[in-house]
């Protein structure tokens, strides 16, 4: 269905932008609708194949355990950052981050859509606030790691870990309000 829709999306386009081409003076509306409402209908099945791909089952049940895992990964990461944060040199900091969080920290945000299909729009706010404060704050212990200040980057690294455990905290609230099927 989903090619359908981008076939029909393409011949509508063309058709639309062929027609407009012969006479630069005067649009054959009588041609050019049919064109446009070929165009509308493959955005629509577009559309509601792409929807259809993001509610199913199978998606929703990867996507949760990518969300989890991830989630998970990150908050141990920064667990044990933290605890050998005085053992890192500074400006190694940064490079230790790059290594240990940028996969998880892309399949969380990959991922994340499914949190509305699988516990609602409130949810899923308030897990992502928690997960972007901590995703700033671990970008600032990042740059603070570049710029060479030692003890900003040493305590941006709790806070990152703080926001990102209130993350899974708000998670796990939303799973265990959830219908059984989620």
């Amino acid at each position: 269905m989903n090619a359908l829709g981008f076939l029909l999306t393409a011949a509508g386009f063309l058709g639309g932008a062929f027609l407009t081409s012969l006479d630069p003076e005067q649009v054959r509306w009588g041609l050019f609708v049919p064109c446009l409402m070929v165009g509308a209908v493959g955005v629509y099945l577009i559309k509601s194949s792409s929807l259809k791909h993001a509610r199913s089952e199978e998606t929703l049940a990867t996507n949760r355990a990518d969300i989890e895992e991830s989630l998970d990964r990150v908050i141990a990461g920064l667990t044990d950052l933290s605890a050998k944060k005085e053992e890192i040199p500074p400006y190694e900091l940064r490079f230790e981050i790059d290594r240990r969080f940028r996969d998880d920290l892309e399949r969380f945000a990959d991922a994340r859509h499914s949190l509305t299909h699988l516990y609602g729009l409130q949810s899923y706010a308030d897990i992502m606030s928690a997960f972007a404060a901590g995703e700033r704050y671990l970008n600032r212990v990042w740059s603070a790691s570049a710029d060479g200040y030692v003890d900003e980057a040493c305590a941006y690294i709790t806070r990152a870990l703080d926001q990102f455990t209130a993350a899974r905290r708000e998670l796990d609230l939303a799973h265990a309000a959830a219908p059984i099927s989620a």
